[in-house]
Formats: structure tokens, C-alpha cells, sequence
């Protein structure tokens, strides 16, 4: 899939795939400016990049486990979705929990750092039709542990 890409200036990363396509499904995305994150106070980062994706296709934006694991950033609304229609740059929610925080010093989001990896996803555009009743299921309306717990 070819997806068009335009870049706000020469110094952007643009996203690939760190072991090739065949190995990884996410694409890195870098940060395009320094952003100093508190403890739960969401921030939005840019990246420097705007994207026209297909119809039929979304871009997810998700976390990256090292830094979740590593430092507790994660990509707040993770999932984030790109919208085919959506032109705008990229930015990316991030939110640290505090974790590993030093005093009261800040995490600091350095300019080309990778934050986030997104994911391209083709969907299928559905149409709801209302229903006076469903076909039954072995499930049926079990719904939160109703598969049984540990």
C-alpha cells in the first residue's frame, strides 16, 4: 500500500518499519519537538507529519512497550485513530504516570525520540439494522467475568 506523506520540515523522521515489514506491523513515530511531561497531565506531541491515507484505511496510533515498561509513558487514548479524511499533522497523547520521577523533575520528550508506533488497518464500513431480536449464542448476555476468573 503506498500511503502519501508530507513533512512540516527537512529535520522530520519519517516512519519505517525498524526489522522490515515482514517482522513488525508498527512503524515508529518520532517526536518534532521537546515536551517536558508531569505526572498525569496529558500532553500532545507533535511529529511533524501529515498523512492521506486510502479510503478504507485507518492509522492506529499506539504505545510503545519500552517506554511504558521502562519509564510508564503510554499513548493516552491508545488506540488513537487517524481518520482516511483527516489532513492535519499527527500528534500524539502522551502520559506519564510519574514513574522513576526524580524530585519534581519533568520527563523530557526530546526532539527525535521515538514515542509511538502506528499501525495501518483497513476496515470495513458497516450499516446498522435495527432488530426486534438476535440469533441466540452459547454466550448469550454474559458479559464482564462471566467466562469465570482464576
Amino acid at each position: 500500500m503506498i500511503v502519501k506523506l508530507k513533512t512540516t520540515s527537512a529535520s522530520v523522521k519519517i516512519p519505517v518499519y525498524a526489522h522490515g515489514a515482514m517482522e513488525d506491523a508498527g512503524m515508529d513515530l518520532h517526536a518534532d519537538e521537546e515536551v517536558f511531561l508531569r505526572p498525569n497531565e496529558p500532553q500532545v506531541v507533535k511529529t511533524g507529519l501529515h498523512i492521506e491515507l486510502p479510503p478504507g484505511c485507518e492509522a492506529q496510533i499506539r504505545s510503545r512497550s519500552g517506554l511504558a515498561l521502562k519509564h510508564g509513558i503510554v499513548v493516552l487514548n491508545s488506540p488513537g485513530t487517524i481518520d482516511p479524511a483527516y489532513r492535519g499533522e499527527i500528534g500524539v497523547i502522551l502520559c506519564w504516570n510519574g514513574y522513576r520521577q526524580i524530585g519534581d523533575q519533568p520527563f523530557v520528550v526530546e526532539k527525535g525520540m521515538r514515542i509511538a508506533q502506528m499501525v495501518l488497518s483497513r476496515y470495513e464500513p458497516i450499516a446498522f439494522e435495527q432488530a426486534q431480536s438476535l440469533s441466540e449464542s452459547s454466550r448469550g448476555s454474559g458479559g464482564f467475568g462471566s467466562t469465570g476468573t482464576r
